[in-house]
């Protein structure tokens, strides 16, 4: 996460568990992280800024944030609370694990896929308790153990899963050990112009196999979910970087500029030219 900060603010990381932040005055940090996050508010405010959506995050309550997705966070205090929150940061190797002792006859079935980026999470006794036991890691210089930070990750896997049964098969995207990982793979080839027999080879898979797979990840088809990449990538070169609508629509992959304002429009109401 790069942070844009003052004096006063700082984080503390405990392996894959983080506790921020301290600041008298408001923050903000593009967050961009290539794993999921758990993210509970202890007091302040925050909001995250999702492209042309933005939700409130109050204290008390929780997110989950989806990996692989650049998103802007506005951290505040609230009246005389000073901004303090908690993050924990799921590696796929620990989800792996979890995934590997998991008894699979419990896996509900048939569960629709979201693209939703950010889940507000509902208030859950496992979610306040999991919380609540990192509370004195806030005011210790006691360093938690690399188990006890273990048990903490595989704790809040559960309130997750216990949450929301939507995040089943989010938690659990990643591939069989002998392929390429689908999303880790077309996150860094969007840009292409690859047709699905190529993207399926590339990635160790027949094309019926493909398509299967992707549906375990996306309700979106191959080819709408690289234009709603590409799409995503141009609002953030367009916002962020002020680079020129004819140069973005280049660089994320489209290969025709009324083409690209007519979905850019469709996706977020205004066109290019008007960011």
């Amino acid at each position: 996460m790069a942070e844009q900060q003052d004096d006063a603010f700082q984080t503390i990381s405990y392996s894959d568990i983080f506790l921020s932040c301290f600041s008298e005055s408001g923050t903000h940090c593009v967050h961009s992280k290539p794993e999921h996050v758990l993210l509970y508010l202890y007091s302040g405010e925050q909001v995250i800024e999702d492209r042309n959506k933005r939700i409130t995050i109050k204290a008390g309550e929780c997110v989950f944030i989806r990996r692989d997705h650049r998103l802007t966070m506005y951290k505040n205090s609230k009246g005389k609370e000073l901004y303090k929150g908690i993050s924990l940061v799921f590696q796929r190797k620990v989800l792996r694990e979890f995934y590997s002792k998991m008894n699979k006859s419990k896996i509900p079935k048939d569960i629709k896929i979201s693209d939703k980026n950010v889940f507000k999470l509902n208030k859950t006794p496992d979610i306040e308790s999991l919380f609540q036991s990192l509370t004195p890691y806030f005011d210790s210089n006691v360093k938690p153990t690399e188990g006890i930070v273990h048990l903490k990750l595989l704790e809040g896997i559960y309130a997750l899963l216990n949450n929301n049964e939507m995040l089943y098969p989010i938690l659990f995207d990643f591939a069989e050990p002998w392929k390429i990982d689908l999303l880790d793979f077309l996150n860094n080839n969007y840009t292409d112009d690859l047709s699905m027999e190529q993207i399926a080879s590339f990635t160790g898979r027949s094309l019926a196999t493909f398509k299967r797979d992707f549906k375990k990840i996306s309700s979106l088809t191959p080819q709408k979910w690289l234009i709603k990449k590409r799409l995503e990538m141009a609002y953030i070169k367009l916002k962020e970087e002020n680079k020129k609508v004819q140069d973005v629509c280049m660089e994320v992959g489209f290969k025709n500029l009324s083409h690209f304002s007519t979905v850019f429009k469709k996706q977020y109401g205004i066109t290019p030219t008007e960011i």
